[in-house]
């Protein structure tokens, strides 16, 4: 029997199995999919929010503004790149001025720091490529960019590092009460456990409505997005924000941590909760929207479009509570934007809950909240990389061209706690097929080393979910 048991892996459910394993508990971490952050966290802005956006009297504003200053720390333990860029809200007419000062004084109110609004020339002079057109804009200097996935698998590791159990591919089908807590029935067979935390995203409400009379919906909205060459990165230096509507915070263009630019998403609700499929109609609306911020972005340097879909709760707030008429079942549902900045608290204020519930927790004296650091061979001085590929050739085989990923860092993301099992797992990891040819040079080469490390024939090589299968046979 566990004593919780995290239903979803992607950055909440992460960053509450890492938080609680500071604790003597048995904890268990299952997810239905192949690989952690292959939801919603695989698919975003990935955006630190200052937290001037959402009101300073609801959970998001609440979680946010108490999120926001806990990455420095964070990343730094996990080794997780981020950076603080800070944002710009612009405002192209009198109502945008206005709505930019209710967001800065919505800001105060929250006490978020060094915030201020700028003018024309003052915006412009910090970015040049914004739009003449610009009246002014609201900055936010705590602003930052951060790698969402890579944060979701450090997280997962240093957990596990920790003694938390992970389960993939295991899917919940009902939740039923006994005496002593929850019987899980998956997929995979039973799981007895004290607690549920219910993080399954666009599913939270198909377990929360499994155990509770009070119910729960989710709407899912699907968000597509362009993803630009390196080339392109450099064209804005800050988050380019349009003002806020009803639909959300609206058509983002944004370096990323790995120095390419990001332009998206839209904002639709759909019927299909994994329809993540790109529609040309609704990329060319998101970039006749991007280009009134930035009139030059280069969408020739696109090198991918993709698509996420958001849990988005019809409360219009994050649902965190343990269920009333279901103890010991606590949800943690409706983690839309800006969730990801929110995460680190909210796993705080989980343990609070879970602490409630046992009556007091105690602390693991062997709790280590530093991880393996990542070797990141295009990083390293030459003096480095001549070091490294002495003691270990593997890292002199250059096996992605496009972002000087080696043979080394392939096999180390394989062979972590948390391992890589498919070819996107090792792209999220090590970034092979990452670049502008999207892997045309290098997934061959990414799947004979799969194939060999997992001991598997190349045909049974999977690109990500179960079924992805790449091959399916020889051709001479």
């Amino acid at each position: 029997m566990y004593d919780v048991v995290i239903v979803g892996a992607g950055i909440t459910g992460t960053f509450i199995a890492r938080e609680l394993s500071r604790y003597e508990l048995k904890i268990l971490l299952i997810d239905k999919e192949n690989d952690i952050s292959n939801g919603t966290t695989k698919a975003n802005t990935a955006i630190i929010h200052a937290g001037f956006d959402a009101p300073y009297n609801s959970k998001m504003g609440y979680f946010n503004v108490r999120g926001n200053p806990m990455f420095d720390k964070i990343c730094k333990e996990l080794d997780v790149p981020f950076k603080r860029i800070g944002s710009l809200v612009l405002a192209f007419n009198q109502e945008d001025l206005i709505t930019i000062e209710e967001l800065f004084e919505n800001g105060l109110k929250s006490k978020i720091p060094q915030m201020e609004i700028l003018d024309r020339e003052q915006a412009k002079k910090i970015e040049p490529n914004i739009s003449d057109d610009v009246k002014g804009a609201l900055y936010a200097r705590t602003a930052g960019i951060i790698g969402p996935w890579e944060l979701a698998i450090a997280l997962a590791e240093n957990a596990m590092e920790n003694g938390v159990e992970l389960k993939l591919n295991t899917e919940v089908q009902d939740i039923t009460k006994s005496n002593n807590g929850y019987k899980i029935v998956t997929n995979l067979g039973n799981i007895i456990t004290k607690i549920v935390i219910n993080c399954a995203g666009i599913y939270a409400d198909k377990l929360n409505n499994m155990v509770s009379d009070k119910k729960l919906n989710i709407i899912p909205k699907k968000g597509q997005y362009y993803l630009l060459d390196k080339m392109a990165g450099n064209l804005v230096n800050k988050v380019i924000f349009q003002c806020p509507t009803e639909k959300g915070k609206g058509v983002v263009v944004t370096p990323t941590v790995h120095g390419n630019l990001i332009v998206g998403p839209d904002s639709e609700i759909i019927e299909e909760r994994e329809d993540t499929r790109t529609e040309s109609l609704r990329l060319k609306y998101i970039k006749e929207v991007a280009t009134r911020s930035v009139p030059n972005i280069p969408f020739e340097q696109v090198i991918t479009t993709f698509a996420g879909v958001r849990a988005e709760p019809d409360t219009g707030d994050f649902i965190i509570e343990e269920v009333e008429d279901s103890p010991g079942f606590i949800n943690v549902a409706g983690i839309k934007s800006p969730g990801l900045s929110a995460s680190p608290a909210i796993a705080e204020y989980v343990v609070n809950l879970v602490g409630n519930v046992y009556g007091g927790l105690n602390e693991s004296k062997n709790f280590n909240p530093y991880r393996k650091k990542v070797i990141r061979f295009v990083e390293l001085s030459d003096e480095e990389k001549d070091r490294l590929i002495k003691e270990n050739p593997k890292y002199g085989n250059i096996i992605c061209r496009c972002e000087t990923v080696t043979e080394g860092e392939i096999l180390d993301a394989i062979h972590r706690k948390a391992g890589a099992r498919t070819v996107d797992g090792i792209k999220r990891r090590a970034r092979p097929g990452s670049g502008r040819c999207q892997g045309g040079f290098c997934l061959p080469r990414v799947m004979e080393i799969l194939a060999r490390e997992m001991n598997e024939e190349i045909e049974e090589t999977l690109k990500d979910g179960l079924g992805s299968y790449i091959l399916t046979g020889k051709t001479k």
